[in-house]
């Protein structure tokens, strides 16, 4: 069985989730981006899956967020 990841779907899904967890919170974009001392530029390239986070990133995200980096990064991985 051969595991196969795809960087830039990876990216994709760790923005979504971190943008749906954040509006389901009510976390304006600004403010989250603020908390974590990053511009909201950055935040939204994150979101929008054109950035790759560092383990850092993602470990203030999910600080303020109040969820775990597990939660963030919670994707499905295919196995062919």
């Amino acid at each position: 069985m051969k595991v196969v990841f795809d960087k830039i779907k990876m990216q994709l899904l760790i923005g979504k989730n971190i943008k749906n967890i954040r509006e389901k919170k009510g976390i304006p974009q600004q403010v989250l981006a603020a908390q974590c001392n990053m511009e909201k530029s950055n935040l939204s390239r994150l979101e929008s899956g054109c950035s790759n986070p560092t383990y850092f990133t993602l470990y203030k995200i999910a600080y303020y967020l109040d969820v775990s980096v597990c939660e963030l990064t919670n994707i499905e991985i295919e196995k062919k």
